[in-house]
């Protein structure tokens, strides 16, 4: 069943259509817990024209999730199989998700996996502009890593041999954003998918999921990606292979005591998010600092140039 899939994915046209129609970001939660953010990613989709975004979610069916998906990210849930790390169950959901996605709206353009400790850090028109005007993925390519011919020899020595040599064996971010024809490209390969499903001997070197998708991208086309996550995260202090979880001390006071008039924070922090696109289509970057000195938000807004339609 799910190599249908996976044929009829690897089948659609690799150009979105209709031509003329919005095109459309697919953004792809891999999930083994109900999302912990889903109140800001309602207010970020709620703002949001829905011809111009589509929801996948891959959830782990062996986990409770309570409270069940609501809102936007209601009947979003695709049919998903267990999941857990050091094995190719992440590639294989991951792969499922891009297939679904494939399938489901000739529309979507970009494709952008996602965990359920992401949040977005700009505006939907400013991530909007910026992906759909690009003609690349956006996937972390790493080569020479320190550890990475343990990673490449985790299933055993030679055994990746001869789909992928060492040379051609790359480490990079799980979460990306592809282009359709990248995600086509994933969803039809079985050569190295051959390769990377097979168990590791070893736990302690064994991550599929940050290997298959750059190795491959930088197989097939090393010059269709910006070899670089869209996903930041914080490795300082960490060996445990999972990034630092920010506190809620952590963060900034003035954001709590900034004088916000009559706004809600959610309205407030949307209009320095708006201030901020709207700084960046004459070519100037502001950081959130520098917009929170900024006695009125409101008069800057009323005072500054436009974004374009």
């Amino acid at each position: 069943m799910m190599t249908l899939l996976f044929r009829l994915a690897g089948r659609v046209n690799p150009n979105p259509l209709p031509t003329g129609a919005p095109r459309k970001i697919a953004f792809m939660f891999l999930t083994t817990a109900p999302l912990p953010f889903a109140p800001l990613w309602e207010l970020y989709f709620n703002q949001t024209p829905k011809k111009l975004y589509n929801i996948y979610i891959h959830a782990d069916p062996s986990f409770n999730y309570d409270p069940p998906f609501s809102g936007v990210f209601s009947n979003r849930v695709i049919p998903s199989t267990p999941t857990r790390r050091y094995s190719p169950t992440l590639i294989a959901a991951a792969r499922r998700l891009l297939s679904h996605a494939l399938l489901h709206d000739r529309s979507n353009s970009m494709f952008a996996l996602l965990s359920p400790s992401c949040v977005p850090l700009h505006s939907f028109k400013f991530t909007y502009r910026t992906l759909v005007r690009s003609k690349k993925s956006f996937i972390e390519i790493l080569k020479k890593e320190v550890g990475a011919y343990d990673r490449w020899a985790a299933r055993g020595p030679d055994v990746m041999l001869p789909e992928v040599t060492f040379e051609s064996f790359r480490i990079g971010s799980q979460f990306f954003v592809l282009t359709r024809r990248h995600a086509r490209i994933v969803v039809s390969d079985q050569r190295l998918w051959s390769k990377f499903r097979l168990p590791c001997l070893r736990s302690d070197t064994c991550y599929p999921e940050e290997h298959y998708f750059p190795s491959l991208l930088s197989m097939k086309d090393p010059r269709g990606c910006v070899p670089a996550t869209l996903t930041h995260v914080d490795w300082r202090g960490r060996h445990d292979g999972h990034p630092r979880t920010y506190r809620a001390s952590e963060i900034k006071v003035n954001l709590q005591t900034i004088s916000k008039g009559d706004d809600s924070v959610d309205t407030y922090i949307q209009k320095i998010k708006t201030a901020q696109d709207n700084f960046a289509v004459v070519g100037i970057l502001v950081e959130d600092e520098d917009l929170l000195s900024i006695h009125s938000i409101d008069s800057l807004l009323n005072t500054m140039p436009s974004q374009p339609p």
